[in-house]
């Protein structure tokens, strides 16, 4: 009997640990990185996730035409199809920024990025997938659809914050290669149907710089998807890489359009739709050429920082106005936030760390 009694327990111990170690595999870097969020301050957190992201499975299946279609395929990654997670109800909400490239005395390139909106939560996810280049990018939970006054706090809410693997306004790679996304001038949305895999503003954002070591790749990966546009607006990408090349990336007519630019904020600059968008009373546009003419494109740190801050926008109202500010060295891959205007204190991450 009680050689029976041993290997039954044997056995059972045996199968616990064989369900361990599926279940690990399945789920264990999706712990590991849910487990990572940190809160650095009042509405902005910061995470990491090491493994596959699902992007390619994605892609096999044909992408996704929309936010509300990428959901089901978001929550089926995250619960392995084990598990019906909280369904999402992403936010159409439309926002404004800015950006600008410049070269340092020292010969790096950086790029800076207002991100103005009417209220929001940043979350950072410090990202190395499988296949793919490291990259810090930034996501705004409340366009997440989880419910108000959501936070990426207590496990379950830090592990559907991973859904911002597939999501993002901005960030920048171990290469180099920097993005992001801003409202374009008008309501014309662009939704390409060619056959290719398809993908969202945001979500092909997360896709390039997953893939692209350089502006001139990044188009071309651009080209090898069909584009949809999120949140019932325009967008345009404005993208540079560590040899300075800097672009706007805009779609009219359902066609992409490169112009070569150093500053991007919300209205069109290729010829086709010059200037559709720009109000007599936005000058940010106007302030960052000046500047960047008036240094002859060259802008220590401290400098670049200081123009970058003078467009950002104040809370006015129900308008928080700028929720965060980054300021990414390609050269040598790092990026720094300022949240909520606050240029007192920066939250720096080096890529090659």
């Amino acid at each position: 009997m009680r050689k029976v009694l041993k290997i039954t327990f044997l056995a059972f111990i045996g199968l616990l640990i064989v369900f361990g170690v599926y279940a690990w595999s399945l789920f264990g870097s999706l712990v590991n990185g849910a487990l990572s969020v940190k809160k650095l301050d009042e509405h902005f957190y910061y995470m990491e996730y090491k493994g596959d992201d699902g992007f390619a499975e994605l892609l096999q299946n044909g992408g996704a035409e929309s936010a509300d279609a990428l959901v089901g395929y978001v929550l089926n990654f995250l619960s392995k199809g084990h598990y019906a997670l909280p369904s999402a109800n992403p936010q159409k909400t439309p926002y404004g920024c800015s950006t600008l490239t410049s070269r340092t005395p020292d010969g790096n390139v950086l790029m800076g990025r207002n991100f103005d909106f009417s209220s929001g939560t940043a979350i950072i996810l410090h990202s190395t997938p499988t296949g793919g280049y490291k990259s810090i990018a930034t996501f705004n939970v409340d366009f997440f659809g989880f419910g108000e006054n959501w936070l990426p706090e207590g496990f379950a809410n830090q592990y559907m914050a991973l859904s911002s693997l597939f999501f993002a306004l901005d960030g920048v790679n171990e290469k180099g290669f920097a993005i992001a996304d801003l409202i374009a001038g008008d309501n014309v949305e662009t939704h390409q149907n060619t056959g290719k895999p398809a993908l969202t503003t945001t979500s092909a954002i997360r896709y390039l710089l997953n893939k692209a070591a350089s502006v001139d790749e990044a188009l071309t990966l651009l080209n090898s998807i069909d584009m949809h546009s999120d949140i019932g607006a325009a967008h345009h990408y404005a993208m540079a890489d560590a040899t300075g090349k800097s672009v706007v990336v805009e779609y009219v007519d359902n066609q992409m359009i490169v112009t070569e630019t150093k500053a991007v904020t919300n209205h069109y600059l290729c010829e086709a739709k010059r200037n559709v968008g720009l109000y007599a009373y936005d000058h940010r546009y106007e302030q960052l050429c000046q500047q960047y003419d008036q240094n002859d494109g060259e802008m220590n740190l401290q400098k670049f920082t200081e123009v970058i801050e003078s467009v950002s926008q104040p809370t006015q109202g129900d308008f928080w106005g700028t929720i965060w500010t980054t300021v990414m060295d390609l050269t040598s891959p790092s990026i720094t936030y300022y949240p909520l205007c606050n240029f007192d204190k920066p939250f720096h991450f080096d890529l090659n760390q």
